[in-house]
Parts: C-alpha cells; sequence; structure tokens
C-alpha cells in the first residue's frame, strides 16, 4: 500500500494566519483600551482635585487644609474642624507642626468639594486609608506647597503648590497624561516628574529620576519601561 503526506494548502495557511492576526489585533487593542482607561482615570482624578481646591478657595477666600477659620465655617460633624494657620501656603507640616497637607482632604469633603470622607484627628502626620485619598494604583496622593517636582537634582526649584500623582504609576502612562494635559515634557510646564513618595517609603523605592526621564531629562523614558514613576500638577 501506497501513502503519500499532504501538507497545508494556501488557502488552509492563510485562514491560519488571518486567524493569528486577529487574536493579535484582540490582545493590542485590549491593551490600548486599559492604557486608556488609566490615563482617564489620572487625568478626572487630578482634575477633579484641582477644581475642589479652586472652588474652596473662591468660597472661603482661603486655602484648604490652611484654613485658619475652618472650626467656625465649616461642619465637620461632631467635632470642630481643625484649622491650618492661615499663612496661604498648605504646608507639610506648617511651623506648628499641623501637617496641612492630609488636613485639606477633610476641609475639602466636609465642606462638599469632593467625594468621599477623610477625616483629619489631632496629631496626624502621615497619610492612610481614613485621611488621605489614593491614585488608581493605591498609592497615597499629596497636596502641598513645596519643591518636590522636575530635577530633584535642581536646589533652586521654586516651591509652588503642586498636587502630586504618587508613584508606581508606569511611565507610559504618566508620559500619556502629560501629553494630553501639558506639553509632554517631564522637567517643563505644569505638569512634571516628582519623585514624591508617601512618608514611610523604603529608600530607594520612591520614584527614581533617573529610571523615568532621558538622561537630558527632554522625555519620559518609555523605552525603559519603568513601572514606578509620579508627577506634580503645579498650581
Amino acid at each position: 500500500m501506497r501513502y503519500t503526506s499532504r501538507g497545508f494548502t494556501l488557502i488552509e495557511i492563510a485562514i491560519v494566519l488571518v486567524i493569528i492576526g486577529l487574536l493579535l489585533g484582540g490582545v493590542l487593542k485590549g491593551q490600548e483600551l486599559i492604557t486608556g482607561a488609566r490615563v482617564r482615570n489620572l487625568i478626572s482624578q487630578q482634575d477633579g482635585i484641582k477644581a475642589a481646591f479652586f472652588g474652596f478657595q473662591d468660597r472661603y477666600r482661603a486655602l484648604p487644609g490652611d484654613y485658619s477659620a475652618a472650626g467656625t465655617n465649616i461642619n465637620c460633624g461632631a467635632t470642630a474642624c481643625a484649622g491650618g494657620d492661615g499663612n496661604g501656603r498648605v504646608e507639610a507640616p506648617n511651623a506648628g507642626g499641623t501637617h496641612e497637607e492630609i488636613l485639606a482632604w477633610h476641609h475639602l469633603t466636609a465642606a462638599g468639594f469632593l467625594n468621599g470622607s477623610y477625616v483629619f484627628t489631632s496629631g496626624t502626620t502621615t497619610p492612610g486609608a481614613g485621611n488621605t485619598p489614593v491614585n488608581p494604583y493605591s498609592v497615597y496622593i499629596q497636596l502641598a506647597y513645596d519643591n518636590v517636582y522636575g530635577d530633584p537634582g535642581v536646589a533652586t526649584t521654586p516651591s509652588k503648590h503642586n498636587l502630586k500623582t504618587g508613584g508606581q504609576v508606569p511611565v507610559e502612562i504618566v508620559a500619556e497624561v502629560d501629553r494630553k494635559i501639558d506639553d509632554g515634557k517631564p522637567l517643563a510646564g505644569a505638569f512634571q516628574f516628582s519623585e514624591y513618595a508617601p512618608p514611610g517609603t523604603p529608600s530607594g523605592n520612591e520614584p527614581q529620576y533617573g529610571n523615568c526621564t532621558t538622561a537630558s531629562g527632554g522625555s519620559w523614558y518609555i523605552s525603559q519601561g519603568e513601572t514606578n514613576c509620579g508627577a506634580s500638577s503645579l498650581f
């Protein structure tokens, strides 16, 4: 008896290639949708908090966290709201030791400018689940007056009010956010790299300048694929 071997026909090979192409296209499209959703989520959080900050300032003629008359003018429930020192800066901490950057979330939610219920208690010094919101990657964010943004090697960076995203944000996400809302450059404009990490973060685990930006600092280091980056929106 004679046996003959039969290979795949061109049509069969073409069908297999089409199926593989569709599968790869679906995977890539799915990843693109996930990335887009994360970018929108981060932008939405930044925009919402900035709108709340300016809305609070407009209503009370003071800054959340720094507002010295909060105990009189904001209803914080059974216990009167703590107040800041009223010097026009949300400090971490102020001269009296109050962490206004944490108190700010209590003022914003108690006044109805942000959803949620963040509560500041006397003596609070570090962010926690009950007093500070987190970014989409479950890392605490911060709103404060300081110079923890841009190139950490530049000692003359001026202090400004800024909203930090917190770390653990993939470099491609933070870069896309920068392109959509600013100039796409990590050391320029109103959205810049930040090495901020919440207190208690082990040394070396904060976003690293050299991992998130190129050597010149002119662009985000996307090809590096770093998963722990962060940025600040400057006011």
